[in-house]
């Protein structure tokens, strides 16, 4: 009872408490309501399931097949030990280039993405064909495979480093001009508004309202994408595009284990140094 007085005078003393109470009232779902969506819950988990059922099916998903694949592993594991150390004086040019083709592909990528994600932002994009057309050129570029781009640019160019740079340019162009588009589509528009009152024209409101905004996540796309291309251009090699990952590929072809365990160790320690100094740099620089 006495609950229940307290309750009602603050009914009538206390708006901000009557209001509370009847968003929450409003709030509340009836019986059939909460039902309804329990059983949209569950038949979208029946849904799920059935789909990872079907593809495991299809795709030959097995984990017997792993287990007994294991001996077969540990097997070709052991025989890459000890690691041929001699060999790695061999890759120490490689392993340049592979940084080079990184810093030339990262760099390039962000020549062509730049132009296509600014044209690609629906909030400040000059037209909608443009806008639509920017797009189709990002998914395009971004759905085909650095290796796809290599092979290519192999048949085009010839063998070396300068195909893998071209096709990881073109690949960063799609990733990197997909994240400028949504950095620039996310951006607070006051500025902008602010700019177009006063008569500013399209490349003074990108200049003064939009780069300011999108500055530090443009800092952290690239320096994202250049680990990305690390990475990468280890194993662009394989289809003759320079880099460490023809070593790679020439030593598992030769049946070379211990050249190839060095080969993997220096790739590893490779993208491990430099995902740090990008981790360090990154937290100096944003």
């Amino acid at each position: 009872m006495m609950s229940s007085a307290i309750a009602n005078q603050r009914l009538t003393t206390d708006p901000d408490y009557r209001a509370r109470l009847q968003q929450r009232l409003d709030s509340e779902m009836t019986p059939a309501e909460r039902y309804r969506m329990m059983a949209v819950q569950f038949a979208t988990l029946v849904v799920v399931a059935i789909v990872l059922y079907w593809t495991a099916v299809d795709t030959n998903v097995s984990l017997g097949e792993l287990v007994r694949g294991i001996p077969a592993i540990a097997n070709y594991v052991a025989r890459m030990y000890p690691p041929d150390w001699a060999y790695s004086r061999a890759l120490l040019g490689p392993t340049i280039e592979t940084i080079e083709i990184a810093i030339w592909g990262t760099v390039l990528g962000i020549v062509l993405g730049l132009p296509l994600g600014l044209l690609g932002a629906r909030n400040i994009t000059p037209h909608v064909t443009i806008y639509a057309a920017s797009r189709f050129i990002l998914n395009a570029l971004r759905g085909v495979s650095e290796l796809v781009f290599a092979l290519i640019f192999v048949s085009a160019v010839g063998l070396g480093p300068f195909p893998g740079i071209l096709a990881l340019a073109l690949h960063n162009a799609g990733m990197l001009g997909k994240f400028y588009a949504e950095a620039i589509e996310a951006i607070d528009p006051g500025p902008v508004e602010a700019l177009q009152a006063t008569g500013a024209n399209w490349i003074q409101i990108i200049v003064f309202a939009i780069i300011p905004q999108v500055t530090p996540h443009f800092i952290t796309y690239n320096m994202y994408r250049f680990e990305v291309s690390i990475r990468s251009a280890t194993v662009l090699g394989l289809v003759g595009a320079g880099g460490i990952g023809f070593y790679l590929i020439s030593s598992i072809r030769l049946f070379d284990y211990q050249e190839t365990a060095i080969v993997l160790i220096i790739i590893v320690l490779l993208v491990v140094i430099t995902d740090y100094l990008g981790t360090r740099l990154r937290a100096r620089i944003i």
